[in-house]
């Protein structure tokens, strides 16, 4: 490509651009160079440009495609000194023409500055107590506070306000810097208790006080600004005691009487949380333990008074609390405590302003100066501004030039700088979305299809761009129900893409339940987009999983056994990489996780790196997501794989979506229509927050723009409340089951009635019985001609099928069953690979890239024989056919429901332990994935019922659940009235457990398995009887509102419409996060890992314990707790195991790779989080852990 350069640089970096352009290209002036090259040239002249580029660096980069024709292809640095086009402007201008455009749409911002900086002035006074600065010169200390600095404060500015109004104490407030004002007057204001006016906790007050509580007798601004002071580290949390029955001895003998802070409450009553803000007191900020009066006085004593003396912090406050006097009457009551934008937005900007101050400490020598004349322990100059050198209080601590700990910031100082920096923060809040990188005009996202199969891309794309003013305005809440394997991942990225402001380019997360999806969904964008690292950021949590990832695609390209995706051949697409010089992202430069969150234009995760928002009790950890929400969109993939359990914290995320200004699109094609609904009302109620805020016209009724897609069709419609959305979404469904009924069937299934004597069994010998009847069923399913291949060069028939099993405590037992069983006919080998989460992390990583490979069953483009079955090609398979004689190749996978979703699997058969509906969809959706074909006979076998419904110990026991949506049975009180209320759950215990009974739609379909059980349910559910609508009432009473003349109840732990529906403000306090927690496992679990012996011939395994610091760990000896199951027992007559891993070796390998020692290889990779068990785990490398009864 022939390409044109323009250099808009200054200073030294228009020096340093020209050395490395005048290297790839010939000069055409003094900015200018013009030159062939290849795009592998291009990227590299591209990277030596950002690896260089500093505050003064602009360099855009344009394609010549011809005569009169030329195209922006890139833009590196500083993006103001070209418009979207690349062309250089003519004039400049001084002023400040885009603040007030930026700030046009942001209606209450001086409020929320305003509160912000005066809860900054504030925030820390409680660090003023001699507890406190005892604390900061005695670092060795490491017993709790009994009263945390935050709720000190707090008292503190209640003292102030005493009794008066908003107006009243902010007139005294804008009134300090009066010559009449005398500092030790105002400060006897903050401290005098003799009066009444400071209440200590402890000494004045005893126990809690509702008479006394700020969020009680405080007016509207002052508790909004004692909230903030309250909540920025840590949102307040429910108490919970240690022991509900603990006696006074018992504690006196030194056990705590609290558990730790955020700790779960086993039961939360709905009617706790009636007023919960005014149930708050210190013990929600820190637990409280008993000391002695002594230690206890120390967090009311004051030494050296309060920083409200000093000149400079009157002079601030006085400065804000006459903006806030300026507002208009009754803003307050307006805004405070129903509106959760000010409150959290206010917030966010204290929080990052904290942090930002609080890490500027010393100063470093420079490299090139001796210690001599290098300047010891001198603060930052960003800090000069703020010096109070004469204040004898302090806030935090820092370490010197050798490593001590030293004092580091005054109290004086530290407050200051966090007012100062918190203004500067809320006003750059503003511009923030244009001064991030972003993905403009990119070619891949534009083309157009010529596989008529993703054409429906093409209309969605075009039907969203239709829309992108109003959704712009309006918000958009898209849904995606297209089928598997029809491009629904490059499709939402599309639709996205045609919503977003051409000018400002494409921003956008795509949130995922498992870190597999999420990492085959990014790589899918860098082969499919040709999208960079600085174009897209992958996240996964752990490390490790995406090293191990990269690690066998790389062992896969290596051997030839990946197939090779080209990347665009045209390329060709603008990144705006944004203004790191911008005020809030200079803040943000120490935290590099933090910087790569926010500024990728795509972000590919886990849901985990964006829940934190909404979930984290602790507030440092929401400012990235809260961030990445305010300025980009998000996709939510698969948001019906969620546990029940975490639909709350999904709620909230979304809801928060709508707060922050986000669209929001839903992908899935099995999305069941009440939890649609049910995220749409959280999305409605938070965009109509985010529109009387950010709104053009605020004023005006909420009406979203929501779309629905699918490969059938594409609509779109304005959505006023519930009904409407309600009404168009049964139509979208209705057209959707119309469109599948008459769709070709890839999948039937067949119920398979269990053996009644097995209901007289043990344990032990059911389990070898269902090993038997599943090796039967298996071969049964073989034999027909749809459900194997015949091996072109061998002649043999050879299938691959998937027998999926609920839990994996009876998977172990069923697997050493089928080893000893062997083959159910002669002439037959079967190869079983054993797949569940309890293997190590290695182990489990390198069956699911084998399992990737043979089961990508894709032709190739250059395949000669399109039939010829891809799995047949690949070496492993090809050396076990050559290996056997048998004449039949049974490649069977037993696995747990990991199976059922986030792998791109293909299958030509399943056997299946029913759990669910939502189960045997996704499933289903393994069975011939990648081969469009319709099937004439039956590839599915499902159970009648599960192993669970044989070894239950009474009637009232769930079976469909741990997976599934069965509850225990719930029983009526004999003397109840129909109007008494009671819980739901009475609804959610089945009457019967044979599919016969419950899912009579199978029969009805001919044993076509697709989606329409999922997305259309009945009109009047039974959920006593029918399994199907079990699965829809759990969905509505988790997720809808309960009609108020109904007598049923939903209890807290299930609800997911509190957050934004109850009323309370429940978002104030972190109640909901801590009792509804996200990702919850309520069984007790241990992480282990396998390390080498002092020879490195041997692994033992090790218990991982929590060291000292926040990310030591210790790693204990436990390899008398492992039962290892013998060689010899997963032997057997013609049966094989697959997927065999030498964890040894594949350490050995992975350690040399990454030039790690083995030792610390193994500490990252080797790891599993297995059940907690006295008597320890049996264990083999072919069937993992599992734990010991």
């Amino acid at each position: 490509m022939n390409v044109l350069l323009i250099s808009q640089c200054s200073k030294r970096a228009l020096t340093e651009t020209r050395r490395i352009l005048d290297q790839f290209a010939e000069r055409r002036g003094d900015r200018t160079w013009q030159t062939p090259i290849t795009q592998d040239g291009l990227d590299t002249l591209r990277r030596l440009l950002r690896k260089t580029a500093r505050k003064n660096t602009a360099v855009a980069c344009h394609w010549i495609r011809g005569l009169d024709h030329s195209e922006l292809l890139w833009v590196v640095g500083d993006g103001r000194q070209f418009n979207d086009s690349g062309a250089v402007p003519t004039n400049f201008t001084a002023n400040n023409v885009l603040r007030a455009e930026d700030e046009r749409t942001w209606h209450h911002l001086p409020v929320i500055s305003a509160l912000g900086t005066l809860a900054a002035l504030r925030h820390d006074l409680g660090k003023a107590t001699q507890a406190f600065q005892n604390r900061l010169r005695n670092p060795g200390i490491r017993e709790r506070n009994h009263y945390r600095h935050e709720w000190v404060s707090v008292r503190l500015f209640q003292a102030f306000v005493g009794d008066d109004n908003d107006a009243g104490w902010l007139q005294r407030l804008a009134s300090a810097v009066d010559d009449a004002t005398h500092a030790d007057t105002f400060e006897a204001l903050w401290l005098d208790h003799a009066a009444g006016r400071l209440l200590r906790d402890g000494k004045d007050i005893k126990g809690a006080d509702h008479q006394h509580n700020p969020f009680v007798v405080l007016p509207p601004l002052a508790q909004a600004i004692a909230w903030l002071v309250l909540t920025h580290h840590r949102l307040p949390c429910k108490p919970v005691k240690n022991k509900a029955d603990a006696s006074d001895e018992a504690l006196e003998e030194g056990e705590l009487q609290w558990r730790r802070f955020g700790t779960k409450p086993k039961f939360l009553n709905r009617d706790q949380l009636d007023g919960l803000l005014q149930q708050i007191n210190a013990d929600w900020n820190e637990p409280r333990e008993s000391v002695s009066a002594a230690s206890r006085d120390t967090y009311w004593v004051f030494p050296h008074g309060l920083p409200v003396r000093n000149p400079a912090w009157r002079k601030q406050a006085s400065r804000f609390a006459r903006k806030l006097l300026a507002l208009p009457p009754g803003t307050g009551d307006a805004l405070w405590p129903a509106d959760p934008f000010v409150a959290h937005v206010a917030r966010l900007c204290l929080m990052l302003a904290d942090h930002h101050y609080s890490s500027l400490g010393l100063q470093k020598p420079a490299p090139n100066l001796g210690t001599t004349h290098a300047p010891r322990d001198q603060p930052v100059p960003e800090r000069t501004a703020y010096l109070q050198p004469m204040a004898k209080l302090y806030a935090n601590t820092t370490r010197n030039t050798v490593g001590d700990t030293v004092l580091n910031q005054t109290l004086d100082e530290h407050l200051l700088g966090v007012q100062a920096h918190t203004s500067v923060v809320t006003h750059a809040l503003t511009s923030l979305v244009r001064s991030l990188p972003a993905l403009q005009r990119h070619k891949g996202l534009k083309k157009r299809t010529d596989n008529a199969r993703f054409q429906w891309q093409d209309k969605a794309a075009d039907l969203a761009a239709g829309v992108r003013h109003s959704a712009a305005q309006q918000g958009a809440f898209i849904v995606n129900m297209a089928s598997t394997g029809c491009g629904k991942t490059l499709g939402n990225a599309r639709i996205m893409n045609a919503l977003a402001d051409p000018q400002l380019g494409l921003r956008c997360a795509f949130a995922m339940g498992l870190r597999t999806l999420t990492l085959q969904t990014g790589r899918s964008f860098q082969h499919d987009l040709g999208l960079g690292d600085d174009q897209l950021a992958i996240k996964v949590g752990g490390t490790a999983s995406r090293e191990l990832f990269t690690y066998y695609e790389a062992q896969a390209e290596a051997t030839g056994s990946a197939s090779a995706q080209a990347l665009l051949d045209e390329g060709g697409q603008v990144l705006f990489e944004g203004n790191d010089q911008h005020p809030l992202l200079m803040r943000l430069t120490g935290d590099a996780q933090t910087r790569s969150l926010l500024a990728a234009p795509l972000l590919v995760c886990t849901i985990d790196h964006l829940t934190p928002a909404t979930e984290s009790l602790r507030g440092g950890r929401q400012i990235a997501p809260m961030l990445r929400l305010m300025t980009g969109d998000l996709v939510l993939d698969e948001p019906d794989d969620f546990d029940m359990a975490d639909l709350p914290a999904l709620t909230r995320l979304v809801h928060w979506a709508g707060l922050l200004g986000s669209r929001v699109l839903l992908s899935s094609a099995t999305l069941p229509p009440a939890l649609v609904e049910g995220l749409y009302l959280a999305y409605r109620d938070g965009r109509a927050h985010y529109q009387r805020h950010r709104s053009e016209r605020p004023d005006e009724p909420l009406s979203l723009c929501c779309l629905w897609v699918d490969e059938f069709a594409q609509t779109h419609t304005s959505c006023t409340d519930a009904r409407d959305f309600r009404a168009a979404h049964e139509s979208f469904v209705q057209n959707r089951c119309d469109a599948l009924a008459k769709a070709e069937v890839r999948r039937r299934a067949a119920l398979v009635p269990l053996p009644t004597d097995w209901l007289g069994m043990g344990p032990d010998e059911r389990r070898e019985s269902f090993a038997h009847f599943v090796l039967q069923r298996s071969w049964e399913l073989h034999q027909d001609s749809q459900n194997h291949s015949i091996d072109q060069a061998t002649g043999k028939r050879v299938s691959f099928g998937l027998v999926r099993m609920a839990n994996i405590d009876p998977l172990f037992d069923v697997a050493l069953a089928m080893f000893r069983l062997g083959a159910p006919v002669v002439d037959t080998r079967i190869h079983l690979c054993v797949y569940h989460s309890q293997f190590p992390l290695l182990t489990r990583s390198g069956i699911e890239h084998q399992l990737d490979t043979v089961l990508n069953r894709r032709p190739t483009k250059d395949a000669v024989d399109a039939a010829k079955d891809p799995a047949l090609t690949r070496p492993t398979v090809r050396a076990l056919l050559e290996k056997y004689p048998e004449q039949n190749h049974l490649f069977i996978v037993l696995g747990s429901p990991v199976t059922e979703v986030g792998r791109d699997h293909d299958y030509d058969w399943a056997v299946v332990e029913p759990s669910s509906m939502r189960s045997l969809i996704q499933l289903a959706g393994r069975g011939r994935r990648h081969r469009p074909r319709a099937v004439g006979g039956v590839n599915t076998q499902a159970l009648d019922s599960n192993l669970r419904s044989m070894e239950q110990k009474n009637t009232g026991e769930a079976v469909f659940c741990k997976p599934g949506f069965e509850m225990k049975r719930v029983e009526v009180p004999k003397d109840a009235k129909r109007t008494d209320l009671r819980d739901s759950a009475t609804h959610f215990h089945l009457q019967s457990h044979s599919l016969t009974d419950l899912l009579p739609e199978l029969a009805a379909e001919g044993g076509a398995i697709d989606a329409r059980p999922r997305i259309a349910p009945r009109d009047k559910l039974q959920p006593k009887t029918l399994w199907v609508d079990l699965e829809h009432a759990r969905m509505r009473d988790t997720m809808l509102p309960r009609d108020a003349s109904t007598s049923l109840y939903t209890p807290v732990t299930r609800n997911a419409t509190l957050h934004w529906q109850a009323p309370g403000s429940l978002w104030l306090t972190g109640l909901l996060p801590q009792f509804q927690r996200f990702r919850d496992d309520p069984l007790p679990r241990v992480d282990v890992a396998w390390l080498p012996d002092e020879d490195g011939e041997n692994l033992v395994l090790h218990r991982i314990d929590d060291g000292t610091g926040p990310r030591d760990k210790l790693f204990v000896p436990i390899q008398s707790l492992v039962n290892p199951v013998p060689d010899s027992a997963v032997q057997g007559a013609r049966i094989t195991p697959w997927m065999q891993l030498d964890l040894l070796a594949a350490l050995q390998q992975w350690a040399e790779q990454q030039d790690q020692s083995l030792r610390r290889s193994a500490e990252k990779v080797t790891t599993a989080s297995l059940p907690s068990a006295q008597d320890g785990w049996y264990w083999h490398s072919v069937l993992g852990f599992k734990r010991q009864h």
